[in-house]
C-alpha cells in the first residue's frame, strides 16, 4: 500500500500556479492539492513594471509577497509593461515558461471557470512552451462555487470592479455571503466575467492569515479600485 502512495505522489504533475492574488487562483491551487491532481511547485503572477502591482488587480508588491510567504511558495513575477502589446505579453510569458520548465516543471494551473477562448489562448501558448494546463474549477456551477470558496475559509475582499456593472461601493466589500446577495442577476458570483477582481488574505492554502486594512478607493478608466495594505 505504501508503496503504491509513493508511486502515485511520484505520478503526479509537478505545477506552478497562475497566481492572480485573487480567489479563483487560491481555490485553484486548494482544489489541485485536494484533488491530488498537482504538486505545486510554485506561483507564477503578472505584474506591471515600475510599481510591480499585480496586473489588472493592482494588488500591491508587499500584499503580493506576503501571499507568496504564507503559501510557502517560490514567487516568479512577470513583468508586464503598461500598456502592454500581446506580443509582448506573449514573449515574456514563454521566458518564464522556459524558466519554468528548467525546475523540471511542465504544468500550469488556471482559476478559469468557463470562458471557453481564454482557456483556449492559454492552452494555445502553453502548446508553444512544451507545457500544459490544468484547471481544476473548470465549469464548477459558480453560485455553489463561490459558497464553496466562502465555506473553506477564504477571506477576500474585491480590490477592482468594473463600474459599467457594480456600484463603486461594492470596492472594498468582503467576498462573502452578503455580498453574494447583493450581487445583481446579471452578475456571476465569481465575477467570472471580469465584474470583479479579489484579493485573498486569509484561508487554507495559507500557513497564516495576513493581517489587511482597507484603505481609500479610487477610480480610474471606468473601474474602481479598492487599496488593501498590510495591517499591524
Amino acid at each position: 500500500m505504501l508503496n503504491r502512495k509513493h508511486e502515485a505522489m511520484a505520478c503526479r504533475a509537478k505545477a506552478f500556479v497562475s497566481w492572480s492574488s485573487g480567489k479563483d487562483s487560491a481555490y485553484a491551487l486548494l482544489e489541485a492539492r485536494q484533488q491530488g491532481i498537482a504538486e505545486i511547485a510554485g506561483i507564477i503572477t503578472t505584474v506591471t513594471a515600475g510599481d510591480e502591482r499585480v496586473a489588472v488587480h493592482d494588488v500591491r508588491s508587499d500584499l503580493l509577497t506576503r501571499q507568496a510567504a504564507a503559501l510557502g511558495l517560490p514567487l516568479i513575477r512577470m513583468q508586464l509593461p503598461s500598456p502592454c502589446p500581446n506580443e509582448t505579453y506573449e514573449a515574456r510569458f514563454l521566458d518564464a515558461c522556459a524558466s519554468i520548465k528548467a525546475q523540471g516543471v511542465d504544468h500550469i494551473v488556471f482559476g478559469d471557470l468557463y470562458l471557453e477562448d481564454i482557456r483556449n489562448y492559454r492552452e494555445g501558448l502553453l502548446v508553444r512552451a512544451g507545457m500544459r494546463g490544468l484547471f481544476p474549477l473548470w465549469r464548477r456551477d459558480t453560485p455553489s462555487l463561490a459558497r464553496d470558496m466562502i465555506a473553506s475559509g477564504i477571506v477576500a475582499h474585491l480590490v477592482c470592479v468594473d463600474l459599467k456593472r457594480l456600484d463603486r461601493s461594492y470596492a472594498g466589500r468582503r467576498f462573502d455571503p452578503v455580498l453574494l446577495s447583493d450581487l445583481p442577476a446579471d452578475v456571476d458570483p465569481c465575477g467570472e466575467n471580469g465584474e470583479f477582481h479579489t484579493a485573498v488574505s486569509a484561508g487554507p492554502m495559507f500557513a497564516a492569515p495576513i493581517p489587511v486594512h482597507l484603505g481609500s478607493t479610487l477610480e480610474r478608466d471606468g473601474f474602481a479600485y479598492a487599496e488593501l495594505s498590510i495591517g499591524p
